[in-house]
């Protein structure tokens, strides 16, 4: 694995917590699944936009905190809250070519893709849609943009209060 520079470890290590959106297909990982997993814990795998990437590499930390939001199915939105437990960390799926995450130019000494492991905090009421795009706090949360694709999108402190508090049935204080 390569070396991390000094300044981005020291820069995480002291720096606030930060909320994070992060999307997942029911069928591939849910929050059920989550739950279940081995400590609560799964490796974020299979992210392929650098953006998406960058976040996990550069700007998450261990105890950040998670918005799991459930994408491509019938009722999409936030399912649950989980924690960044990990740092990031090469994903083995590029290097295996019966993965449907395979990259053949990714190489063990030069990966291209990396992932943190996200661990469960708690199952919440689905906060569909309908419901963020209604209220006017939320108003600029990145995953409701037009056109937003990205599966891991940054949410703002005061989004992320607010949800919790107003959306998601839990008081901030259960998870901080």
């Amino acid at each position: 694995m390569a070396c991390k520079p000094l300044f981005l470890l020291l820069s995480r290590r002291y720096r606030s917590m930060r909320y994070w959106l992060m999307k997942s297909e029911p069928d591939e990982c849910s929050i059920d699944d989550l739950a279940a997993a081995p400590d609560q814990t799964v490796p974020w795998t299979g992210v392929r936009n650098y953006q998406a990437r960058n976040f996990m590499m550069k700007e998450m930390g261990i105890g950040d905190g998670v918005l799991f939001y459930h994408s491509s199915c019938p009722a999409p939105g936030i399912a649950g809250l989980a924690r960044v437990a990990s740092e990031a960390y090469p994903d083995e799926t590029q290097f295996d070519p019966d993965s449907p995450y395979y990259d053949p130019k990714a190489s063990r000494d030069k990966p291209r893709w990396y992932h943190v492991d996200v661990r469960f905090v708690k199952k919440t009421p689905l906060a569909g849609l309908p419901a963020l795009r209604a209220r006017e706090e939320l108003a600029n949360m990145r995953v409701l943009a037009r056109g937003n694709r990205l599966s891991i999108t940054p949410v703002e402190p005061d989004e992320w209060r607010f949800l919790l508090r107003e959306l998601l049935d839990t008081e901030v204080d259960d998870v901080q």
